[in-house]
């Protein structure tokens, strides 16, 4: 297991959790976000245990408390994200969460006693730069916005990216002594048991085409698990963590071949910047 192989799980993970936006935002626009969350998290959740079973492992696995931890961050955070983009800006939101990169660089750095490489920190900045450009938030542009960013929200979204940090940590941590499936399992234990009774409450019954969307949306979401908890367990956090800006650029490709959105000039310098960040990430020395 090397820090390049861990960079390659998380370029998949980002490919993964990109079809996975794009399925969501199609699926967003005939049934609640909580029903597409629990949707998500019972296919996800039924895959493990199929997964586990012929695999022979134990769900429980060996430090089941920090598997519930894992599981209780990430949905925590999950939930939280969604929050912040019903009740911010999505510009200012995705900014907001994009953070959790460099959360997670210093988290590790803390708790895990990684190495904080400086070029690490400026490949995060760089990156966190291309998402701004992409994003626009009103606040760079200088466009006008009525009324101005509701302060609980901003602490409800960027709450979501440290508790995002605090998962992703956990995940690495986990990823040396635990199988990734058994990792994986505990996420949608806990995001199932959270969202039933709010999904419940706004259940709007699917047509074939909406099961079939939440359907793919769990399987896409369990090779993004699975492929991030070994990317994780290869690569030190805050190093694998930048490659998840990956997503964003290949989520807005897959917007222009599926939605015909198109960049502006800004978003291409963006996009552009992420990947040459990325690239020179990548190609850092190994530790």
């Amino acid at each position: 297991m090397n820090t390049h192989s861990g960079l390659f799980y998380m370029a998949q993970s980002a490919g993964w959790f990109a079809v996975m936006s794009l399925l969501v935002k199609v699926a967003g626009e005939s049934m609640p976000t909580l029903q597409i969350v629990f949707g998500r998290g019972l296919v996800t959740l039924l895959l493990s245990a199929i997964f586990l079973w012929r695999a022979g492992l134990n769900p429980i696995g060996s430090r089941p408390s920090l598997l519930l931890l894992r599981g209780v961050f990430g949905s925590t955070a999950l939930i939280g994200f969604y929050a912040a983009l019903v009740h911010l800006p999505l510009a200012e939101a995705t900014v907001i969460h994009q953070t959790s990169p460099l959360f997670t660089a210093l988290l590790a750095s803390w708790l895990l006693r990684e190495r904080l490489e400086s070029r690490v920190l400026v490949s995060i900045g760089v990156c966190l730069v291309g998402v701004m450009l992409i994003a626009q938030p009103h606040w760079l542009t200088g466009a006008t916005e009525p009324g101005n960013l509701d302060p609980r929200f901003v602490a409800v979204g960027l709450g979501a990216a440290v508790l995002s940090a605090v998962a992703y940590v956990t995940v690495r941590s986990l990823g040396r002594t635990e199988p990734a499936l058994v990792v994986v399992f505990w996420f949608p234990v806990v995001t199932v048991t959270v969202s039933t009774p709010f999904a419940l409450t706004q259940w709007v019954w699917p047509d074939a085409w909406g099961w079939l969307l939440l359907a793919a949306i769990g399987i896409v979401t369990q090779f993004g698990q699975l492929a991030l908890t070994r990317g994780l367990a290869r690569a030190p956090a805050g190093r694998a963590m930048t490659m998840g800006y990956l997503q964003i650029v290949i989520a807005t490709f897959l917007g222009i071949v599926c939605l015909g959105t198109f960049p502006d000039m800004m978003s291409c310098l963006g996009i552009l910047l992420i990947i040459l960040s990325l690239i020179g990430n990548a190609q850092a020395r190994q530790i």
